[in-house]
């Protein structure tokens, strides 16, 4: 069995189903509203305003994306324009740093829930893990997820790939994979690098089947969705989801 040895413990890699990415991306590119059911479309900046919140949530239902991702203090106007549409609410949580405290983490998943986000993306806790502290990682990682698989939320753990080692992005896979997490996230977009191929192959590849793959930060062309879907992606963030789409034949 494969092992990854970034530290002072071996952690097995599980065996899983081959997932077929090019035959995914081929569906998916072959009509507009499969492609707009992947995108979490995003508005993270720190200066976004109602107005641009509201028009978000707008784009996301006329598109059918897969969510409207906002920041927490947006998470009730979201949830309202939303409601009866069916598309969800995705927030962050210990964004963009991930270096808030565990007790912090929880308490803000726990009240974002209640609030109505049904979607999670959390960021791990980046110091700790190079730091070879991978029990406080696991933790902080399962504190959000318990919470959020309790009020029926999904939870995406951002790895903020281009600041980790191989060794590194392999290690943060798994143990997110060992505490629950529904996809392996790329990155926040706020950081020195956003999604590459290479980076959405290897959370893949120690996936399987077993979880998505998010794909995110400077995605803004249809080339680069159909790059990163190839290399095993399922999901995509990107605020300029609605102008990708529409390269592909949206309205």
């Amino acid at each position: 069995m494969a092992v990854v040895s970034p530290g002072s413990k071996d952690i097995p890699l599980k065996a899983t189903v081959p997932y077929d990415a090019k035959a995914f991306a081929q569906a998916t590119l072959a009509h507009w509203p499969a492609l707009a059911a992947l995108f979490d479309h995003t508005l993270l900046k720190p200066e976004a305003t109602r107005d641009q919140v509201v028009r978000l949530c707008e784009e996301a239902a006329t598109y059918r994306f897969a969510c409207a991702m906002v920041n927490p203090a947006w998470t009730s106007l979201a949830v309202s324009l939303l409601s009866g549409t069916g598309i969800p609410v995705g927030v962050v949580v210990g964004f963009p740093l991930g270096a808030s405290l565990s007790t912090t983490k929880r308490a803000e998943t726990e009240a974002l829930v209640t609030l109505g986000a049904k979607e999670i993306d959390m960021v791990i806790n980046i110091g700790a893990l190079k730091s070879g502290e991978h029990e406080r990682v696991s933790e902080d990682i399962r504190g959000v997820v318990e919470i959020a698989h309790d009020a029926g939320a999904i939870v995406k753990v951002i790895l903020e790939t281009c600041l980790l080692t191989v060794q590194e992005k392999l290690l943060a896979s798994e143990l997110a994979l060992q505490a629950g997490t529904d996809f392996l996230k790329t990155s926040t977009g706020f950081s020195s690098g956003g999604a590459t191929p290479d980076d959405v192959a290897m959370l893949r590849g120690v996936a399987g089947t077993l979880c998505g793959v998010k794909a995110s930060g400077g995605i803004k062309t249809l080339d680069h969705v159909r790059a990163v879907l190839e290399s095993g992606a399922n999901r995509i963030g990107a605020s300029a989801s609605v102008a990708i789409v529409r390269e592909l034949g949206a309205p």
